[in-house]
């Protein structure tokens, strides 16, 4: 009952509703009785202020809470006086994660993000790292910083090295998803489906796609889930799709899977995916395409095929690192390597995951990128493959730092669900979403409106580029992909400064793993990859 009276007229409509009361009981009051004069001013003005809210397009909190909304932004106004009384605790993470959503939306709205009095970081703080700078800075002409994935296919792509991470629509509104591939299309990067298929909402606006194929096979799936090569065929060859990923695993739950509750199926979503509306649909844990590294490369090479020669590659979060050596020796067998590898990193996120799964299940996205980086280079396969990496990009130095470590290009995700209006308020799983971003409810959805910020996804994406302009020039450089680990610097747990390079071995000698020279590499090679098979995900360990 409440909840079908919650659809009629919604809770967080009952300031304006009593407003609008309020407002006729005091002209009735003025009429009868010519009294209640300040009653009608104020009514008036609130159900003015009500009215604009849900007429303006700037901000999704107003247009889903008219009138109590601007009680968050008078909290944000004093923010800096009651943080230190109220906001403030032990908990790192949490200004932290506040200094970056701060970041992202100075940058969405195109607002000036320059910072007076230096540093608000503890310079002297372990685990502090910077980037060192050339007294020589170059002078570039461009920020459009690319990277070419797939240059022996039929179809390469030139990718832009900062682009829109996997989510997928029904998790994401299709407001979002609207807006996400307009600034995606404005500013030519890429904007990756998400397990969930290519929706109608991807193609409205023609922004680039990266096709994800998870273990559902979602748009290219048989009724009893198994994979379907013509549908796949079908999707594929759209000339809006540049590039083919095989998820195996994501960050915030490798190993889990996921379910979408029947009742969240709805029709638009139905259609995306290939399933039965109304019905749970199911994500396994594994695929049934392949159950071998070998038999994994030959679907690689299939589906890069079947979609007319585009950059195929597949997305994981390591785990296991055997089943990782497994994979890479099976590419050194079979001779079929992927166009690319995404590493996801455990501190990823998602709309829901158990608690045991998001804080203590995967590789972190630094050793994951780094092991990922070796281990091809140790089997002389690195010039072979680009790598792409996610896990809470979202400023230029996270791009550098981990361009520093082995990756081609980053995606995030975070960032760009911020620059839609985004606030963190962690209702992503109920439908609830105050900011339309991720719900399915028709009328929270209306608070996203599409051309705003689409405009947002672009000004993100260009600023965040322009901030990463400005460090390569500063560190003497002319592309990110030239900046390496010894570009920078950490203050390590003995307050000892010292380069990355230093402390993480970031380049296994080239061949090293194939010339079976593993004396002196680290413990993880010289015991893992003499056991891994190509041919298993299993170890014959002693």
């Amino acid at each position: 009952m409440l909840h079908t009276l919650n659809s009629i007229f919604p809770v967080r409509y009952t300031v304006m509703g009593l407003s609008v009361f309020g407002l006729l009981l005091s002209i009735f009051s003025l009429l009868a009785l010519g009294a209640g004069l300040g009653a009608f001013v104020l009514f008036a003005l609130l159900v003015g202020i009500g009215v604009y809210d849900l007429r303006q397009s700037k901000r999704s909190i107003l247009r889903n809470y008219p009138i109590i909304g601007h009680m968050r932004f008078m909290l944000e106004f004093v923010r800096p006086e009651i943080r230190q009384y109220f906001i403030e605790s032990d908990n790192e993470a949490t200004p932290f994660s506040r200094a970056q959503r701060s970041l992202v939306y100075q940058r969405a709205k195109g607002e000036p993000d320059k910072r007076p009095f230096g540093t608000q970081l503890d310079v002297h703080a372990e685990g502090y790292e910077w980037m060192n700078h050339s007294v020589a800075p170059t002078k570039l002409t461009s920020h459009d910083f690319r990277i070419t994935i797939g240059a022996d296919t039929a179809q390469p792509y030139s990718a832009s090295v900062f682009n829109i991470s996997a989510m997928s629509f029904g998790a994401l509104s299709a407001n979002a998803i609207l807006a996400l591939n307009a600034g995606a299309k404005r500013g030519g990067f890429a904007h990756d489906t998400g397990e969930g298929s290519i929706s109608v909402h991807h193609r409205v606006h023609g922004g680039d796609l990266i096709w994800e194929v998870a273990s559902g096979y979602f748009g290219c799936r048989n009724d009893d889930g198994s994979f379907n090569p013509d549908k796949f065929t079908a999707n594929a060859r759209d000339p809006q799709v540049k590039m083919i990923e095989l998820k195996l695993s994501q960050g915030a739950k490798p190993g889990h899977g996921g379910m979408l509750p029947g009742p969240k199926v709805t029709p638009e979503i139905a259609e995306a995916r290939g399933v039965p509306v109304g019905v749970d649909c199911i994500s396994p844990a594994a695929h049934s395409a392949f159950s071998t590294p070998v038999e994994m490369m030959h679907f690689i090479a299939k589906l890069r095929a079947l979609s007319g020669g585009k950059p195929t590659g597949f997305k994981l979060c390591i785990g296991h690192p055997w089943e990782w050596f497994a994979m890479v020796k099976a590419m050194l067998e079979t001779g079929i390597t992927p166009d690319f590898i995404v590493v996801d990193g455990a501190e990823g996120g998602t709309g829901a995951a158990p608690l045991e799964f998001t804080d203590h299940v995967g590789s972190p996205l630094q050793e994951g990128l780094l092991l990922v980086h070796n281990t091809l280079r140790g089997a002389g396969l690195r010039d072979r493959v680009k790598i792409g990496c996610a896990g809470k990009v979202v400023s230029a130095f996270d791009i550098a730092r981990l361009m520093a470590l082995g990756a081609d290009w980053c995606n995030s995700a975070r960032g760009f669900m911020f620059a839609l209006g985004c606030i963190q308020a962690q209702h992503c799983h109920t439908g609830h979403c105050p900011t339309g971003v991720t719900t399915q409810d028709p009328l929270r959805q209306q608070s996203l409106v599409v051309p705003d910020k689409a405009e947002r996804v672009y000004n993100f994406h260009q600023q965040t580029l322009h901030a990463l302009l400005e460090l390569v020039q500063a560190a003497g450089v002319n592309h990110p992909t030239e900046i390496t680990a010894h570009h920078i610097v950490r203050r390590s747990t003995d307050h000892k400064v010292k380069s990355l390079a230093q402390l993480i071995l970031t380049q296994l000698p080239n061949r090293a793993l194939i010339d079976h020279e593993l004396n002196g590499l680290p413990l993880i090679y010289r015991h893992h990859w003499p056991r891994a098979q190509a041919h298993s995900f299993s170890t014959a360990l002693a």
